[in-house]
């Protein structure tokens, strides 16, 4: 079961096993260590955070935001027992993209415990019921498999590759309307 907050908290999403919830200062060591695992670095990019001061900057700069903006964003992903934070899943709204997409990552000692997507349908959930979004896409890089695979258990359909504008590099794009 699915709970959704309606008046947008700190706390967004309840799963049985998973919070999402806005990111905050005191979660920076956690997101240095998650934009820094192997996985993070070869799929989205290495993004130079190597310090706490460094992640409450990137933080800042590109995560708080979109939670005024837009009352989504990345949010972080937290274990229910034991309150551990493990990953990271929401919504982002690129200026070069025309819908809605959804983003994830994890730790990687919590891959393969059906984590990314739970809360990655908890988070589609979320866009349709709370925000009323029609459509909503996932890009990856075309060699990241386990992106691709999980976009499709979560009902995404395969559309059209493209070159990302920022680094060129090819991305497939695939989408669900609700």
């Amino acid at each position: 079961m699915i709970y959704i907050d309606k008046i947008a908290m700190k706390e967004i999403i309840s799963t049985d096993r998973l919070i999402l919830r806005e990111f905050n200062d005191n979660d920076a060591n956690f997101f240095m260590r998650l934009l820094n695992t192997e996985g993070w670095i070869k799929n989205i990019g290495d993004r130079n955070v190597r310090s706490e001061q460094d992640a409450i900057a990137y933080l800042n700069k590109k995560l708080y935001g979109s939670y005024t903006e837009h009352s989504y964003g990345m949010w972080c992903v937290v274990l229910k027992e034991g309150n551990i934070p493990i990953g990271t899943c929401g919504l982002v709204n690129r200026d070069w993209l025309e819908d809605i997409d959804i983003g994830f990552a994890f730790l990687p000692e919590y891959n393969g415990y059906g984590y990314a997507k739970e809360s990655a349908e908890a988070t589609l959930l979320f866009a349709k019921v709370q925000f009323g979004i029609k459509r909503v896409v996932g890009i990856t890089l075309t060699q990241n498999e386990s992106s691709i695979k999980l976009l499709k258990r979560i009902g995404m359909k395969y559309e059209k590759t493209f070159n990302d504008p920022d680094t060129n590099e090819e991305l497939m794009l695939l989408g669900v309307d609700f």
